[in-house]
């Protein structure tokens, strides 16, 4: 069974975002970059399906040369191959990438994609259905769980009140949540065999961007806080500022 993960490279959570001089895209200067902590999950799944079923996963990353540290690290998790589709200076959306990955898909003939439900950054969520319409192939969104049975799969996800039972057939794309399971970490053994593991580094042809990106601008800062008194004496004044100035009461 051939198994496919998609990763991407993204800021640290806890890094402090910084506009770029061009006002449109974020200055990369003195940023922590890390795999997107919900591709995390798909990669894990992936893996866990290759050690049910048999077959060999690939993990494919769409991002700068920087981003081969973060696909060695899933070769180290116990990947087999990692592709390197080269970020080129222009606008990328959703569809773009979308397209582009349903054609290394189809060329290489993958029966299961993961994917992480969303990426920490832009948090649009959308390269896996938009995947999985451009391949005419079926598609679990926020999986909760899932297993490979008998030439199909079973899977469920959260919803308000409960669990949504799902199953059917392969091909199939899955958006894999935080709650799916718990990723492995690289042991010793796996970091010294993924330096030999192959790491292919392909072009990127994208489709022209279907939007824009006009400017980025960080959010306003916050007032600086105001010490209404002690104690009791205190409390008068704090109803006030909540019922007249911040009406929340």
């Amino acid at each position: 069974m051939e198994i496919l993960a998609l990763v991407k490279r993204v800021p640290a959570t806890d890094s402090k975002i910084k506009v770029g001089p061009d006002g449109k895209s974020i200055d990369p200067a003195g940023l922590d970059f890390v795999l997107n902590p919900y591709d995390e999950h798909a990669l894990e799944q992936a893996l866990q399906t290759k050690e049910s079923q048999g077959g060999s996963v690939t993990v494919m990353c769409y991002g700068p040369p920087e981003a081969k540290k973060d696909l060695r690290t899933c070769l180290a998790m116990g990947a087999d191959k990692a592709i390197l589709l080269q970020q080129g200076t222009e606008q990328v959306d959703g569809l773009s990438l979308s397209i582009l990955f349903a054609e290394k898909v189809k060329e290489q003939g993958y029966e299961i994609v993961f994917c992480g439900t969303q990426s920490v950054d832009n948090d649009e969520g959308q390269i896996g259905p938009r995947l999985a319409s451009l391949l005419s192939w079926a598609c679990v969104t926020d999986a909760s769980s899932f297993e490979v049975l008998d030439g199909g799969w079973r899977a469920s996800r959260d919803i308000e009140g409960g669990k949504e039972a799902l199953s059917g057939g392969l091909p199939v794309v899955v958006t894999c949540s935080k709650g799916l399971n718990e990723p492995r970490y690289p042991n010793l053994k796996g970091i010294m065999a993924a330096k030999k593991k192959p790491l292919e580094e392909l072009e990127a042809v994208l489709t022209e961007s279907q939007i824009e990106v006009v400017a980025l601008t960080p959010p306003p800062q916050r007032p600086a806080p105001s010490i209404l008194g002690e104690g009791p004496d205190a409390v008068t004044a704090l109803m006030d500022k909540l019922q007249n100035e911040a009406k929340v009461l």
